[in-house]
């Protein structure tokens, strides 16, 4: 059984080496879809013998299904740049490959590094993820900047036990920069699919947004980084339904 690997990348040359290097043993083809990155991402990723194409950003999606395009084979796993296997879980994947994958899908656990520290509670505590999956059991799903792989068949499905893990942001300044990009990304996103918004909701939605990673997930218990986290997504969350109440003034 062949495995197509999938990353999308842009400006990602502290990551991109350990990523790649993380599915090399298990993988038939990784297949790099660059945004264009103007570091060293494109570099590393020929030095390493990857198929890169270069692609101009127009979302998460758009990127990621046109990386699904390229794969050869029919079972794919997808990774972002700043991610990577570990040793465990790699081990699991070779396991299912060498049984012909049976399931159609599977899912990861996902440890988040933010700023240097490992996030154990909140929003972004450990998160479970699908990045593996038979092409035409699944489509990709979500909006933009989050995206998520759905199953047609749910019940197919199966939970690795290993981790991956994800490097977030190496510092709280460089989320505080990243916070408007992914509200302005969210926005469109709601625009295009006929959302709508309120006073009420743009107020409302953060505060419970802040609320609930905070507290009710326990994100105090990270110390200042769940704080940072829990205020930094309340306040994206704010930008996103304030975009999208101006989109919709603009275009009446």
């Amino acid at each position: 059984m062949k495995l197509s690997v999938l990353i999308i990348t842009f400006n990602e040359e502290k990551h991109i080496e350990q990523c790649i290097r993380s599915v090399k043993k298990l993988s038939d083809e990784i297949i790099v879809v660059d945004s264009f990155s103007t570091d060293k991402t494109q570099e590393i990723c020929k030095r390493l013998e990857v198929k890169l194409y270069l692609k101009e950003y127009e979302g998460q999606i758009e990127q990621k299904n046109f990386a699904l395009s390229k794969a050869q084979y029919d079972h794919v796993l997808a990774l972002d740049a700043d991610e990577m296997l570990t040793d465990e879980l790699s081990a699991e994947i070779l396991s299912e490959k060498a049984q012909g994958f049976p399931s159609d899908g599977y899912s990861f656990r996902r440890k988040n590094n933010y700023a240097g520290h490992w996030i154990r509670y909140g929003g972004w505590g450990t998160q479970w993820k699908l990045r593996l999956w038979q092409k035409d059991k699944a489509i990709w799903a979500g909006s933009n900047p989050h995206d998520k792989v759905v199953l047609r068949n749910p019940h197919n499905h199966k939970m690795l036990s290993g981790y991956f893990l994800h490097f977030a942001f190496k510092s709280i300044a460089e989320h505080r920069e990243r916070i408007e990009t992914y509200a302005n990304l969210g926005a469109q996103s709601l625009f295009e699919r006929g959302e709508k918004t309120s006073p009420i909701l743009i107020i409302l939605s953060p505060a419970f947004k802040f609320l609930k990673d905070y507290f009710f997930r326990l994100g105090f218990l990270d110390g200042r980084m769940g704080w940072e986290i829990a205020l930094l997504s309340a306040k994206s969350r704010y930008l996103k339904y304030r975009t999208l109440q101006k989109l919709i003034k603009d275009h009446k």
